[in-house]
């Protein structure tokens, strides 16, 4: 008997981070202190995806999502016979979001991942072209589920964009493979203040480890790119 083959996306995580490792301040708003290097950055990772997945605070926050514009980047998107934007996927067990927000009517194609409740908010609405239901653990959405679902869906490679509460439940399951931490010159402190990684924490002996790729600078940031080790 043949057994089951586990498929998943492959993920990249991408985020910009102050010199203490804080992606946005105490007030937990937009992050506005990345440079245009960076912003560039950002839109080549999306433009490299397939989809991208952000948690209901990166959009409460932001209200908006990065799209691809860059006419090098559409190109090469065109070229590979792909979708001129990548899926935006919102991930939210509740989906409680107010459609007047500009991200429902950007010209990107929207997915939600949700869990009972959400899927019963959005069913039928134009805003989401996808709606994704998937089933609930008690530690919240089953990612193991979710990201099966979205490799079935065609989804081969997930650029993540966080908050820290995403980003610390999917390491946790063991679902990112690589990170590009943007490391900007700022410090913002603050003991409520997100991290890139949020969620219970790992002890030492059992914390996940990073090979580092690369390092490049770039006037006064420093990207860092790492490989989840296994």
């Amino acid at each position: 008997m043949t057994g089951f083959v586990w498929k998943r996306p492959s993920t990249t995580v991408v985020l910009a981070m102050s010199a203490d490792g804080k992606i946005a301040d105490i007030r937990r708003d937009r992050a506005r202190f990345s440079s245009p290097a960076d912003l560039a950055h950002l839109e080549k990772q999306i433009a490299q995806a397939d989809g991208v997945l952000f948690g209901a605070g990166t959009l409460r926050a932001y209200g908006t999502t990065l799209s691809v514009r860059n006419p090098d980047l559409l190109d090469w998107r065109q070229q590979r016979g792909r979708s001129p934007q990548p899926v935006q996927i919102v991930c939210s067990q509740s989906a409680n979001f107010d459609s007047q927000w500009r991200f429902f009517s950007q010209p990107v194609p929207r997915w939600l991942l949700t869990g009972e409740a959400g899927a019963k908010r959005w069913q039928g609405c134009s805003e989401f072209e996808r709606v994704l239901e998937v089933e609930a653990t008690t530690d919240g959405i089953s990612w193991i589920a979710a990201f099966h679902q979205l490799w079935e869906l065609g989804l081969e490679h997930l650029a993540v964009l966080g908050g820290g509460e995403l980003v610390g439940a999917l390491v946790a399951a063991d679902l990112i493979d690589e990170f590009w931490l943007t490391v900007c010159p700022l410090i913002l402190g603050g003991a409520t203040a997100p991290t890139p990684v949020e969620g219970s924490g790992f002890l030492t002996d059992f914390a996940p480890r990073l090979e580092l790729l690369s390092v490049e600078s770039i006037e006064q940031e420093v990207f860092l790119h790492y490989r989840r080790q296994r």
